[in-house]
């Protein structure tokens, strides 16, 4: 990957898409560090001192710590990836928007318009609960209408600014914008939950026990990327014969291919649905004085990944289950609403396609069902996996505010090999253009 950057910088036109990606996300981490007019900065750091757990730290790492602080980036690009799934939600449920897509990319230039509509919206209703429910408890110093309008509209607009952005390093820089903003600011939270873990686990100890401590910290963040790697990369191939025709006086076709059905084919989508149902509720009850020793607050804590995998109260940990459940159930919704074998084996049918073995139509499309099933609960537990350890180490060792989760090393590990790809491409695709004019 370094080799890759490095042969990418040499060239002219790569270069200076990297350099603009560079200079966009250097504007995004100023950003990040203007507070919103009229606000205590310091007001949430301090509300989410004893319950932010590991929704909420996922959160605020996918806001670059901007979410805690509440800069004009607070909400960053999360009301643009809910925006995004509703669409996509949304396209599957409504045949006019469904036709669209298939319209090519007008049809896809107009959902991509009603997206941006979307995101404001939500990046407005979000702001407003913001403003509004945490106003009043010290979030404002004066709070009033005007100093309420003042913060929606700056954080409404400091979304869509970094939407914009986004936008701006797909088209003039590399790779897909949204993801790498995303990225930079999962990234960005990395040092302050290196310091968490520091004070947790190698404050105090002796150089020896520092040592060991360390190594062992390494080898299973080493192991976890190394897992999520293959999780991201593993496929399933299904073998695919298509039958030779005359065409004229010619004879076409008879050529051999296969059907790529990737082990994770939902990606970090059925976390996120799991994390943000679960957390909904604590969020919520967040904007109000709750006692927790009710039964209403009880349900909260099971809820409230922050209470999971506590020794001394595992009854909490139910939620934990609830969770795997969930990363299980949308892992399959997902795939079902993204992957359809009976248009597949359609498609297949028409161009003369099938599979060695399996007879076209019906069958064909119910042995891709039987094999997705399969990998779909194997690509859902490869989740579970690296969405639980964390959760699991924070619970068992008592590690608070870490913000970095199973969910972030997924995003990171994805988006990297996503953008290498990219730039590889377009230094592949610079050398045909260079064979071609030579």
């Amino acid at each position: 990957m370094f080799q890759t950057l490095v042969n990418a910088f040499k060239i002219k036109d790569i270069r200076k898409k990297l350099l603009y990606t560079f200079g966009m996300l250097l504007v995004i981490r100023f950003g990040s560090q203007l507070p919103v007019p009229g606000v205590n900065p310091t007001y949430l750091s301090e509300f989410f001192q004893n319950t932010i757990g590991e929704h909420m730290g996922f959160f605020n790492a996918m806001t670059g710590n901007s979410f805690e602080n509440l800069s004009i980036f607070a909400l960053s690009i999360t009301p643009y990836i809910t925006s995004s799934i509703i669409m996509q939600l949304l396209t599957i449920a409504i045949p006019k928007l469904e036709e669209m897509q298939r319209d090519g990319e007008d049809g896809r230039k107009k959902i991509l318009e009603y997206t941006r509509y979307v995101t404001v919206a939500l990046a407005l209703i979000e702001s407003i609960a913001m403003a509004v429910g945490f106003g009043g408890r010290g979030l404002l110093y004066n709070y009033n209408a005007w100093s309420v309008i003042v913060a929606v509209v700056t954080m409404t607009t400091g979304s869509a600014l970094l939407m914009w952005i986004g936008e701006r390093i797909t088209e003039k820089g590399v790779g897909n914008g949204i993801s790498i903003v995303l990225l930079f600011n999962i990234i960005s939270s990395i040092p302050s939950d290196v310091r968490a873990l520091y004070t947790r686990f190698l404050q105090g100890k002796n150089v020896a026990e520092g040592v060991v401590i360390a190594v062992i910290i390494l080898a299973i963040l080493f192991a976890m990327v190394v897992f999520v790697v293959v999780l991201n990369s593993a496929e399933r191939r299904i073998p695919v014969q298509y039958s030779k025709k005359m065409q004229g006086r010619r004879m076409i076709g008879g050529q051999s291919s296969h059907i790529p059905l990737k082990v994770n084919t939902a990606g970090v989508i059925p976390v996120i649905f799991a994390s943000s149902l679960m957390s909904m509720p604590v969020v919520i009850a967040s904007f109000f004085q709750i006692d927790y020793s009710t039964v209403g607050g009880q349900i909260l804590l099971v809820l409230s990944s922050s209470s999971w995998c506590r020794p001394e109260a595992p009854v909490y940990s139910i939620g934990l289950i609830l969770y795997i459940a969930l990363i299980i159930v949308f892992a399959y919704f997902y795939t079902s609403i993204t992957f359809n074998p009976l248009e597949v084996a359609n498609n297949m049918k028409k161009s003369g396609g099938f599979i060695p073995g399996i007879r076209p139509g019906k069958p064909t499309s119910d042995y891709l069902n039987k094999i997705l099933n399969y990998i779909v609960f194997i690509g859902a537990c490869g989740l579970i996996i690296v969405a639980v350890i964390p959760i699991v180490v924070s619970g068992v060792f008592n590690v608070s505010r870490i913000s970095f989760s199973g969910t972030s090393l997924i995003i990171i590990v994805g988006v990297v090999l996503e953008t290498v790809k990219a730039i590889e491409s377009q230094m592949l695709v610079r050398n045909y253009k260079g064979f071609l004019n030579d």
